[in-house]
C-alpha cells in the first residue's frame, strides 16, 4: 500500500421506526429531529464530509419523503447525497444491502456504515487508516467502532483477540464477556456488503458479522472511546443536545454556545426570560415573559408562555405550554398542549393532545 486511504463511501441508516422515541415521531422520523440545533443527521453528515468522504447514501424507509427537502442533496457540506427507500423493512443489515446499488461499484473501496441514531465524535478517520492496515497480510473485511461501556448489561458485546480481531457477539447478558460493545459505526469492504442476502430482513449483529467470523473473514475491533450516545428516547435526545450546546459532544455542524444557549432565527425570546443549562430554542419559537427554560429543546413554532418553568423536556414543533405551567422531563408531540398551571413529571403528550393536569410524582389531579 502505498499509505494513501482508497476514497470512501458511506451508508446512514435512517429507516427505523422510532417508537422509543414516541410521540416525538408520530409524524416524522427521529433522524431530523432537532438535536444541539439542527437536524440530527446533518451531525453525521457534516461528520463524514469533514474526513473527505463525498458520496453518502442515506438509506430511509418510515416517512422516506421527509429527508430530501430538509437535507437536500449534500452541496451545502460538500457531499452528494442520495436516498434509497426500503419497501418493507429490512433490518440494519438490509438496509445496507439494499442501499448496495448506488455505492460505488469498485470491490476494494471503503463504505462507512453509520447507524442513524448514534451520536459520536469518535475518529472516522483514524478507524479507516485502521481498516486499510492488513493483518497477518490480509485486507480487512469488516471494521467496527467499539466502546468500552460501565455496565455492558444493556447491549450486545463483541469479544477481541490481543490483535484485535473480532473472534464472538455475545448477547445482552446479566453477566457480560467484556465491557466492549457496539458503537454504530462500521467499515466494510465493498464486496462484503454484497454478500449479505438481498430482498428480506437481515440483522447485521445477530447474523451478518457472526457469520462473517464464522467463516473466517477478518473482522477488526476499532477503539475508541471517545463521546458516544445511543439517541433513542426523548431523555437521550435532551441529553445529547445539551451536550452538543455546552460543548461536552463536538460536531462539525454546530458551534458550543458559551452562553449555554442555543436560540434559532426568528425566535421571540421576551427581556425577562432566561434560556440557559443547553437549551435550544428553534426557528420562529416564542418563549414568554419571566419563563425559564433549562436544558430543553424547544422546536420549531413552539409557544413556551408566561411564567412557565421548562425543564429537561422537549417542546415539539408548534406545541404550546400555557401560562404557569411547570415541566420536567416532559414530551410534548407536534401541536399538543399543556394547560395553564399545569404541573408535569415524566409524561409524553401525544401529537395534537392535551395533558392533563398531573402533580410531581403523585399522579394525582392538581
Amino acid at each position: 500500500m502505498d499509505g494513501k486511504l482508497r476514497p470512501a463511501s458511506a451508508v446512514v441508516i435512517a429507516g427505523g421506526l422510532g417508537t422509543r422515541m414516541q410521540p416525538l415521531t408520530t409524524r416524522g422520523p427521529k433522524h431530523l429531529l432537532n438535536v444541539g440545533g439542527v437536524p440530527f443527521l446533518e451531525h453525521q453528515i457534516a461528520r463524514l464530509a469533514e474526513v473527505g468522504i463525498e458520496h453518502v447514501v442515506v438509506a430511509t424507509a418510515y416517512h422516506a419523503d421527509a429527508f430530501a427537502p430538509v437535507l437536500g442533496d449534500g452541496s451545502r457540506w460538500g457531499v452528494r447525497l442520495d436516498y434509497v427507500t426500503e419497501a418493507e423493512p429490512l433490518g440494519t443489515a438490509g438496509a445496507i444491502r439494499n442501499a448496495a446499488a448506488a455505492l460505488a461499484t469498485d470491490s476494494d473501496t471503503a463504505v462507512v456504515v453509520l447507524n442513524g441514531d448514534i451520536l459520536s465524535d469518535h475518529d472516522i478517520a483514524a478507524q479507516l487508516g485502521d481498516f486499510e492496515r492488513p493483518r497477518d497480510g490480509r485486507q480487512v473485511d469488516v471494521s467496527l467502532h467499539l466502546v468500552k461501556v460501565a455496565d455492558a448489561t444493556a447491549y450486545g458485546c463483541v469479544s477481541t483477540d490481543a490483535r484485535g480481531r473480532v473472534v464472538a457477539f455475545e448477547e445482552k447478558s446479566s453477566s457480560p464477556v467484556t465491557d466492549q460493545v457496539n458503537a454504530g459505526c462500521y467499515i466494510f469492504r465493498r464486496r462484503l456488503i454484497d454478500l449479505i442476502p438481498a430482498g428480506r430482513a437481515v440483522s447485521v449483529e445477530r447474523e451478518t458479522f457472526p457469520g462473517l467470523v464464522a467463516a473466517g473473514r477478518v473482522l477488526v475491533g476499532h477503539l475508541d472511546n471517545g463521546y458516544w450516545r445511543d439517541v433513542g428516547t426523548p431523555q437521550a435526545l435532551v441529553a445529547a443536545s445539551k451536550d452538543l450546546v455546552l460543548g461536552v459532544a463536538t460536531s462539525p455542524a454546530v458551534d458550543a454556545e458559551p452562553s449555554g444557549a442555543s436560540i434559532g432565527t426568528g425566535v421571540a425570546l421576551a427581556a425577562s426570560a432566561v434560556v440557559n443549562g443547553g437549551s435550544v430554542v428553534a426557528a420562529g419559537a416564542r418563549v414568554g415573559q419571566h419563563a425559564l427554560v433549562s436544558g430543553s429543546v424547544v422546536m420549531a413554532g413552539a409557544v413556551v408562555g408566561d411564567d412557565t418553568q421548562v425543564t429537561d423536556s422537549v417542546v415539539g414543533p408548534g406545541a404550546v405550554v400555557g401560562n404557569g405551567a411547570v415541566l420536567l422531563d416532559v414530551a410534548m408531540g407536534d401541536q399538543s398542549q399543556v394547560p395553564p398551571g399545569a404541573r408535569l413529571q415524566a409524561e409524553r403528550i401525544d401529537c395534537g393532545g392535551v395533558a392533563g393536569q398531573i402533580a410531581f410524582g403523585s399522579g394525582e389531579s392538581v
